[in-house]
C-alpha cells in the first residue's frame, strides 16, 4: 500500500514534466504527506483541453456519499477491483489523475523491530502514481478528494508489503489521462508493478511515524549501526 509519501521537487520542474501551468500558491517541500492531508494531483481541465494541478484531500469521498465517511479514509484503491467496486467505478471511467511524488515510506518488520524505509527512484527523479478523484458537494463546502491505486509488489516492495502504488512513466501517464479511454480492457494493463531495478530503499529514523514531523530529517538515512540496512535489488 502507500500510506506516507514525499514531494520535494520544485513546482517548475513538475510543471515541465507533467504539462500543467504552475499554480499561484506557496509551494513548500513535503517530507511526510499523510492521509487526509492535501496531495498534488494532475488532471484534465473541465473541457479536457489542458492539464491542471489541484491540491486534493487524500482519502476519496464518493460523490454519492451522504456524509464524509468516519474511520479510515480511502487512501488506496486496489487495481484488481477498482473497475467494479461502486466506490471507485465512476471515477475510474471519468476522473483519473496523477498523484505526484518523489518517494514514499514503508515499514519492514524484523522480529519485534519495525523499521521505516524510504523508497525512491535510483536517480531520485519525481514520479506519478495512478490516482482517482471525486467531487463531493453534500456539505457546507464542496470537497475534492483523491485516492492512489495499488497493485501487487515488485521484488523490492515484496520485502515490505504485498501491495505497492502504481507508478506510471510519462507515456503511460498520457494514456491514463486520456478522456477518450474508458474501457477497463485498455486501462487495467497499465496498473502493473514498476520495475524494481529502477528503485531503491533505505532505512530512516522513526520520526516519520509522527505525522506532525514534516522535516527533511524524515528522509535522511538512519545511521544507527545496529539498524542500518539498504534494499536496492
Amino acid at each position: 500500500m502507500c500510506g506516507r509519501f514525499t514531494l520535494r521537487t520544485e513546482l517548475k520542474l513538475l510543471a515541465e514534466l507533467y504539462g500543467f501551468q504552475p499554480i499561484s500558491l506557496p509551494w513548500t517541500p513535503r517530507y511526510n504527506i499523510a492521509p487526509t492531508q492535501l496531495v498534488a494531483a494532475v488532471r484534465l481541465s473541465a473541457d479536457a483541453s489542458s492539464r491542471e494541478l489541484e491540491m486534493l484531500r487524500w482519502g476519496l469521498v464518493p460523490s454519492w456519499a451522504k456524509e464524509i465517511p468516519k474511520g479510515r479514509p480511502m487512501i488506496n484503491a486496489r487495481a484488481d477491483t477498482v473497475a467494479e467496486k461502486p466506490t471507485f467505478r465512476a471515477a475510474f471511467k471519468r476522473r483519473r489523475c496523477l498523484i505526484l511524488a518523489d518517494g514514499f515510506y514503508e515499514w519492514h518488520q524484523d522480529g519485534e523491530i519495525k523499521e521505516p524505509y524510504y523508497i525512491r527512484m535510483r536517480d531520485e527523479r519525481p514520479f506519478a502514481m495512478a490516482g482517482l478523484w471525486e467531487n463531493w458537494d453534500k456539505g457546507p463546502q464542496p470537497l475534492e478528494s483523491a485516492t492512489i491505486i495499488t497493485t501487487g509488489p515488485n521484488e523490492l516492495m515484496a520485502k515490505f508489503h504485498h501491495r505497492m502504488p502504481v507508478i506510471l512513466d510519462p507515456d503511460l501517464a498520457n494514456v491514463w489521462l486520456d478522456p477518450g479511454i474508458e474501457e477497463p480492457e485498455e486501462l487495467l494493463p497499465l496498473l502493473k508493478p514498476y520495475p524494481e531495478e529502477q528503485m531503491e530503499a533505505y532505512v530512516v529514523s522513526s520520526r516519520v511515524n509522527r505525522v506532525k514531523d514534516d522535516s527533511p530529517q524524515c528522509i535522511e538515512p538512519w545511521k544507527d549501526s545496529e539498524a542500518e540496512r539498504t534494499f536496492d535489488w
